[in-house]
């Protein structure tokens, strides 16, 4: 099973997102910055990788927040791994995505997520309104 992962970067009060480029996969679509583990890696050090490859950060990878996995049409399940990320150093650059975007917790409702990013964004929007000064899952 090919398995994702992803980290929700939390910063006072808002949530890194990233939508992805036209003329791509999803074109247009919001997500959270991560990507495939590859064959022999660990969970955390994938997503290290993706996060200094996609935006040009070193990451201390926080706790697992939730996984599950997904089918889109016509395709095999994946399982997808959220992590929390509350520090990072470096720049913060924009490498491979259309846009990036520090969103209100509770704003990433209105967003097109993909589709198998939207169990996250309802249980992040969720925690938000119960707790709105909630800064870390």
């Amino acid at each position: 099973m090919t398995i994702v992962v992803a980290a929700i970067i939390a910063r006072g009060g808002n949530i890194l997102i990233c939508q992805r480029k036209a003329g791509g996969a999803h074109a247009g679509k919001w997500e959270f910055p991560g990507g495939k583990v590859e064959p022999g890696e660990g969970l955390e050090d994938a997503l290290r990788r993706e996060l200094r490859e996609e935006l040009a950060v070193e990451a201390e990878i926080g706790g697992e927040i939730t996984r599950y996995e997904y089918a889109y049409p016509g395709k095999k399940p994946i399982l997808l791994v959220f992590f929390s990320v509350r520090e990072f150093s470096g720049g913060l650059e924009n490498r491979v995505f259309e846009r990036i975007e520090w969103s209100a917790t509770e704003q990433i409702v209105s967003y097109d997520f993909l589709e198998g990013d939207e169990e996250i964004v309802r249980r992040l929007t969720a925690a938000a309104e119960r707790d709105p000064h909630l800064t870390a899952w």
